[in-house]
């Protein structure tokens, strides 16, 4: 401590003469002496105070662009959320919306008019929400029930024909070849292929497999909305189809399918009761392998 005490004097020139004399006697005055002689001849830079103003500016520039950066950060990031903003809102009403009622079950839901539809079970509707009230149109697979508020042309279309309201009460059923509508309120404008069949209350019209058949109905909606599967002129194919739909099960015929249609009504939602009253019908055996599947073998 005492040797840097020395060596801090002297490089000062603060020693006193014999201090100065002691200090050269030292083993490391040498050293310390070559070091001194070097760094005399170094030069050291020269001091603008114009130079250190324009750093200073610099530095204060650098800073400033440290805060527009922030600001451009919080517009990128306005702007990400203006954008997932604006797509949801595209998502929303420029692609189609589907409503999906799945094997056992049935769904309702409001268009955006108001329009009230059920689904029954192995259905499904698409349609477009933006400019609706214009373009009342939607895709309907299976079977639906509506209620159309007044207004524009309601269009609904269907793989095997198009119905066309303004403001009434009706029935759709797509299914394989067979297409079923049936009218409860109002008028209903029916196109199949090249035909085209005005429906008023109580009037129905089934296309199977192009022959039409027409009918009357003397029940105010669809009996499927009271737990019931309403058959008119199916054969065993097409029941056993819709009683795998409304209960979510699995049936297997082990017998030739016989032509004689049934007409007539079973719940769905016993089916128990379901399977008997079909058994009878066609002379069938019932055999219940699980919960959800059962085979039909002939007597």
């Amino acid at each position: 401590m005492e040797e840097n005490y020395q060596l801090a004097k002297w490089l000062s020139g603060e020693l006193t003469e014999s201090e100065l004399k002691a200090f050269q006697n030292t083993p490391e005055y040498n050293t310390y002496a070559k070091i001194a002689a070097y760094s005399s001849q170094l030069e050291a830079p020269s001091f603008e105070v114009s130079e250190l103003y324009k750093k200073i500016v610099r530095e204060r520039s650098r800073k400033g662009k440290v805060i527009s950066l922030n600001r451009n950060w919080l517009l990128r990031i306005a702007a990400v959320v203006v954008i997932g903003l604006g797509l949801f809102f595209v998502m929303q009403n420029f692609t189609y919306q589907k409503e999906v009622a799945s094997n056992g079950n049935k769904t309702s839901f409001n268009l955006p008019d108001n329009s009230e539809v059920v689904l029954n079970s192995g259905s499904e509707i698409e349609y477009k929400k933006w400019g609706w009230k214009s373009n009342r149109k939607l895709d309907l697979k299976g079977e639906a029930y509506f209620r159309v508020a007044k207004g524009r042309k309601f269009e609904v279309e269907t793989n095997l024909g198009k119905v066309t309201v303004l403001g009434t009460q009706f029935d759709v059923k797509a299914r394989n070849n067979r297409f079923d509508v049936v009218c409860y309120e109002g008028r209903v404008k029916v196109n199949y292929n090249n035909k085209q069949i005005v429906l008023t209350p109580g009037k129905s019209v089934i296309f199977v497999d192009g022959k039409q058949i027409n009918s009357k109905s003397d029940v105010t909606k669809p009996e499927w909305l009271e737990n019931k599967i309403a058959f008119n002129n199916e054969n065993l194919s097409q029941i056993v189809d819709e009683i795998q739909r409304q209960y979510n099960v699995s049936i297997e015929v082990k017998s030739n399918f016989s032509d004689e249609l049934f007409t007539g009504k079973i719940p769905n939602n016993n089916l128990d009761i379901a399977l008997e009253i079909i058994a009878t019908t066609y002379h069938l055996e019932i055999k219940k392998i699980s919960t959800n599947k059962i085979i039909f073998e002939g007597k």
